[in-house]
Formats: C-alpha cells, structure tokens, sequence
C-alpha cells in the first residue's frame, strides 16, 4: 500500500470521526427540540423562543457540516452516472432538510429534523468504522503493538545498555530475560528457552528456541535467558510485514461490498419511484401537503442505516479473527472466495510431508529394541541423512544405544561396526547382495513398491530385519484430509516424486487423486486441468517453487511462510506450517460470509417492508407508517446487524481441535491470548478471583490500572 493510500486513509478515519462527535453534540438539542420527542418522553414543558427557527438552525450545521462528505459522495456518484449508496443517503438528507424547512417557512406540515440528524449520526458511525477497517491493522495486532516493548537490553562491549528499540541496527546482539517480549526479528546466538507466539502465528504451544533458532519480535520470551542477534529491523519486521498485509487486504474491495452497493443503487431507483408514485397518486387523494409528506417520508425511511453498517462491521471483526489463528489475508475477494471451494490442491514435500527423511517402517526378525540398538550403534558414527534418521527414531524411542567399535563406511553400500560380539552391516540391498545374504520377504517387498527406502540390516551373517524410510508425513496431514472431504471438499496431491511415493501418501492420507512426477513448472498445468473440469481450485504450496500454481489457481495459499510472510504469489498467506489451517481458512470465510450475508438481508427486510408502509399502500385500512415510527424501526434494524456482527467476536474456527484447545484455557486480560493455566507466566488474586498473565509485562500493565482491564 502506498503512503499517500495510507494517508489518504488515515484523514477519512480523523474526518469521519470529527463529523460524528461534532453532530451527535448538536443532535442531543435536536431531540429534546422536536416536538415528536418531547411528546414520547414528557418534555412539552421544555419550550423556547423561535423553538422551530433555532432547530431549523442546528438541523442545518448537522446536515451541511455532517452530511458533507455523503453530499460531495452524491455529486461524485451522479457525475459519474453510478448512483450508489452515498447517492441514497445524500438524496434522503436533502430532501429531509429542504422539506422540513419549508414546514417552518412556507407550508405546513410535520419536519423531519431528528430523523435527518440520527440519520447522519448513524452513516458518519458506519463510515468512520469502515474507514478505521481500511486503514488499520486488526484489534489483536494493534493489542500486540501497544505492549511491544519500548526499550532492549543491548549488549555492547560486554556491557549491557538500554536502549530505544527503534536505535536497534542489524547484527546487534541483545539479552531478553524471562518473562520479556523479544525487541525484534534475530537469531538465538546463546541460551534456551520456550517461545510463546500464540499473538503472532496462532500457535497456542510454546515454541522451544535454542542456538541457531529464529525468533520473531513482539513473541514473549518463556522461562530462559536468551541473547539473540537483530536480523530485521522496522518494515523488514515478520509484525510490520503483518501489518502492511492486513492494511493491503483491508483496502481490496469485497465482493459483498460490491454487493451492497448494487443494493443502495437499486434501493435508490425503488425509492425514488416509490416516492413519485405515492406524490401522485396522493396528491389526488388527499392534496399537495399530504403528498408531499408521503414522498419525502419514502425517501428518508428508504436510507440505508444498517445497510452502510452490514459489510464494514463484519470486515473489521474478521480480520481480527483470520490474524490471531495465522491466517494473513492478501486479497479479501479471494478470501471471500475461498467458501466456494470444492477441490485443494497441496504440494506434497513440505506440505503434506515433513520435508526430511525418517522412519516409517521397522521390520526386525529380532526383539525390536536389540535390532534398534545394533543399527543406530553403527549409524551414530555416520553423518549420512539415513543414518541421522534411523538413530533420532531409536533414541525417540528411548532405545539404548550401545558402543560400536571397529566402524567403517562403505561407499555406496552402507556402513558396518562390530557391537559386543556381534558384527553388524546396515546399508542397502547391494550390500546384500555383496554379503551373499538372500531376501525373500513380502512386507519388505510391499515397502519398496511404495517408493520407500529401504535400509537392511545384517547382524553375523543373518538378515536382521529392514527398516524402511521417507519422508514424513505430518500428523496434521491426516486430521486436514479428513476434515476438508466432511466438508464436501476432494483434495489432490502435487510432487514431483516418483509414482510409487505419490501413491503411497495419497492412500496413507486417503487422498481423492494424485499427480506424480510433475515438476515445479508443470504444477499451474495440472490446475488449470481441474478448473477446466469446472473445480473451484485452491493451490497450497510453498509459494516459492509453487509460485505459477499459486497464481494459476482460484485461490492461491502459500503455507508455512513463518516470518516470510511477504509472499507476492499468495491471495492467503499461513503463517504455520500446518496443513490444518487450510480448513480454517475455509471454515473462517464461510462463517464470515454468512455474517455478511445475515447483514444485508436484515437491512433489506427493512426496506422491502417499510418503503410500501410508508408510500401508504395500507392506508385505506388504517394502517400508515409515520416518519418517526419509522425511524425507530429504522434504528432497531442498525442495532439488529451491528450485535449479529459482534457475535463473530466468539467465534472459533470448528474442526480442527490442536493439543491445547482440549484444555481450559484462559484469557490474559492486557493482550487477549489465550493461556493454558498450567503454563501461564504468573496469576494474580484480584477482588475474589484469579487472573493469568501470558508475561511479566502483560502483569505490570494490569497492576497499574486492574479497573482498565476489570469490568
């Protein structure tokens, strides 16, 4: 987004803003002036001198100085022959005005002062949350930024400064103590500890960080002291990179924006035609007064309270929700589009798998744990991707691994070391063959038709048994298929691996199709293939290698990203590496959708009642819709979509349950994450009950002010 986009934002906020609190001052004298109002609340005694000249007055400061940017909307919108919403409202406060001054002046009849000031009220209120949406991050990332710390222990010449987090240069060196938020994006270059970054990825786990390990400013340092190496600094930032995207997403247009918008222009057309025909055809029943009433009563119940809310509301609570679980959203139309999606595509290395080899198979002609012991006891001495592989397996499974001595490597073929007594080779089938040993096993033969390598293991001159490697699936992986084919949604495989691991996989995930050995710039063929069989497609890959796919795709979802999270390629970007968050995305957007959709109808329904009612259709049968009447309903509708709206402020993606969510968790009250309590940096007593922290920071801010963060 540009700075002058930003800018041009920011003022729309402050403009917005200033117009709303300026008229809703001079509405409070307008109502208790009105007649109408004094005579609901008992008021008839409140009566000044040139009462309907000074409501005159005040009703024209609301409607020139708060009605002014819907009035500059409206001459924009006719230049531009594209009436729309800014079209209705400016429409409808106009005629409201000048009719109600020619009550005062020149004829008689009923004004429609308070309902022109509400209705100005109520339209700055919706533009200046709609501008606000636009322009800033989401709640919990604004949340994030006001807590960021100000300041970071900077270690220079074996000292340690504090110092501005804005002075802070690459290749700095700074300590962050238990309990502190890490000033900025670095390396771990000493010590060990857990990170909670639950704020920043939606992982709720805390993420254990050691030498070597990234970490991402604004996470909250566990129980460890840690010195770590400024790799970002300012815009560079995983949280200014966020911020920017939630800006950029923010400013793409809705479809149900769009939407809404087609609406307002058709309500426009309606109104105004309803408006004609009930001057007419009252002016012959009941004279130009009464005509005229009915016309403008039209026009003014016609304006669109809730309509200007229905979509902005939505937007706002939704990106607040897509952040805090590590979705980042780069186009709203695609995100909007992903709940029409009836096929996925995943990259398959990386994705759906591990990306590094491990063990996926044992078969031992032994006790298990000797046959492990015997093979990691050879391939400890080994640097070889397989043998790192087979000793992590063993040792994960708290297999004792004994001495080897007498090790050596044998090119090509494996590796062999004499533990205890025994002499022991571990390598491939030439080594069999080399040894003389013979083979004759169907599961080792199922294992290699799988693609899998398979790794044997010759303990003095008998066949051992086989372990068999590949690379790994994610456990994640399996609970994702599942739950996008629940929701009607088939799933496809990527890889340029060979047919025999694509197959494989797709039968252990129990995915719909595959394609195998397809290479990085082939993948965009195959999605296009499926979206000339009429699937809406979305791709998840890498977003580097996958790139042409991505774009190719209806939907583009690049996984994994961390803190790269300025992936060009991507409409969505998943900030974790976990194929889950797929079907939260998909989850989030429909339920977003149905709000959006729940919104515009009760809108509507307004008006599909309302605008007959007041054009008198039912008049014959005692039935009428006074101006204020309906203006109240009018109100109720706006209340109606701005709580609907406020209910996604519960909502939790369903489907997709991780380890942390089976507990009870609870809300740190300065930041908003949620905590396991066992794990929770502190908990304070406060009048009777007990309060969790996620940081020591989070506690000092509550201990200043407990009423602030208390209701």
């Amino acid at each position: 987004m540009t700075a002058h986009s930003h800018h041009h934002h920011a003022h729309h906020v402050a403009e917005f803003k200033r117009r709303f609190w300026a008229s809703l001052a001079l509405t409070v004298p307008i109502l208790l002036l009105s007649e109408m109002i004094q005579m609901w609340f008992g008021l008839e005694w409140l009566k000044i001198p040139f009462q309907k000249e000074v409501l005159s007055l005040l009703s024209l400061i609301v409607y020139f100085y708060g009605g002014w940017p819907f009035l500059k909307g409206l001459a924009d919108e006719v230049k531009a022959k594209q009436p729309g919403m800014m079209t209705l409202i400016g429409a409808a406060i106009s005629v409201a005005m000048f009719y109600s001054l020619g009550t005062v002046f020149a004829f008689s009849g009923k004004d429609f002062y308070w309902e022109l000031a509400t209705l100005i009220d109520v339209m700055l209120l919706g533009h200046w949350v709609e501008a606000k949406s636009v322009m800033g991050a989401s709640m919990a990332l604004e949340e994030l930024v006001r807590i960021m710390p100000t300041t970071a222990h900077l270690i220079k010449n074996g000292e340690i400064v504090d110092v501005p987090t804005t002075q802070l240069q690459k290749g700095d060196v700074v300590l962050v103590r238990p309990g502190e938020k890490i000033p900025s994006d670095g390396v771990v270059v000493e010590g060990e500890s857990s990170v909670n970054e639950a704020l920043l990825t939606g992982e709720s786990k805390p993420v254990s960080k050691t030498v070597g390990d990234r970490v991402v400013g604004g996470a909250i340092n566990g129980e460890g002291v840690l010195k770590v190496q400024v790799e970002r600094i300012g815009e560079e930032t995983y949280l200014a990179q966020v911020i920017k995207l939630v800006k950029q997403a923010q400013e793409s247009r809705s479809r149900t924006q769009d939407l809404a918008n087609r609406a307002a222009a058709l309500l426009f057309y309606v109104a105004l035609a309803a408006g004609i025909i009930a001057f007419i055809a009252w002016s012959f029943l009941a004279g130009s007064d009464v005509a005229l009433e009915r016309a403008v009563t039209v026009l003014v119940i016609a304006c669109p309270h809730a309509l200007g809310l229905a979509i902005p509301l939505v937007v706002a609570l939704s990106t607040s929700i897509t952040a805090k679980n590590g979705i980042l959203i780069r186009d709203r139309r695609a995100f909007e589009m992903v709940k029409d999606v009836d096929a996925v595509v995943f990259d398959k290395t990386g994705t759906l798998t591990v990306g590094r080899f491990g063990v996926t198979d044992i078969v031992s002609y032994t006790p298990e744990n000797r046959f492990l012991g015997l093979a990691a006891a050879v391939e400890l001495n080994s640097e070889h991707v397989i043998a790192k592989a087979i000793v992590e397996y063993a040792k994960n499974k708290e297999v004792r691994i004994p001495q080897a001595k007498e090790f050596k490597a044998l090119p090509g073929r494996g590796a062999y070391g004499k533990v205890g007594k025994s002499k022991v080779y571990v390598g491939s089938v030439n080594l069999l063959d080399e040894l003389g040993v013979s083979l004759n096993d169907p599961k080792i033969a199922e294992l290699q038709k799988q693609g899998k390598t398979v790794v044997f293991v010759v303990v003095d001159g008998e066949l051992a048994g086989a372990i068999a490697l590949a690379d790994m699936i994610r456990e994640e992986s399996y609970e994702a298929v599942r739950e996008l084919k629940k929701r009607g949604v088939k799933v496809y495989m990527l890889t340029g691996d060979s047919e025999e691991v694509a197959s494989w996989v797709a039968k252990e995930l129990g995915i719909d199709n595959y394609f195998a050995r397809i290479l990085p710039d082939k993948k965009a063929e195959k999605i296009k293939l499926l979206k000339d069989e009429g699937y809406r497609v979305a791709m998840v890959g890498d977003g580097v290698n996958d790139a042409p796919a991505l774009v190719t795709a209806d939907v583009g979802i690049a996984i994994g990203a961390g803190t790269d999270v300025a992936i060009e390629s991507a409409d969505i970007i998943l900030v974790r590496n976990d194929p889950r968050d797929v079907v939260k995305a998909i989850d989030i957007s429909r339920k977003t959708y149905a709000k959006m959709v729940q919104n515009l109808w009760w809108a509507a329904g307004y008006n599909t009642v309302t605008i007959p009612l007041a054009a008198g259709v039912l008049a014959g049968y005692g039935v009428s819709l006074p101006p204020a009447v309906g203006a109240v309903i009018m109100s109720l509708s706006t209340v109606i979509v701005a709580l609907n709206s406020q209910t996604l402020k519960k909502y939790e993606p369903e489907g997709v349950k991780i380890e942390l969510e089976k507990k009870r968790l609870v809300t740190d009250p300065v930041c908003g994450m949620k905590i396991d309590p066992d794990t929770a940096y502190s908990k304070v007593e406060h009048e009777g009950r007990v309060i969790y922290f996620c940081s020591r920071i989070c506690e000092e801010e509550f201990r200043k002010n407990p009423k602030k963060y208390v209701k």
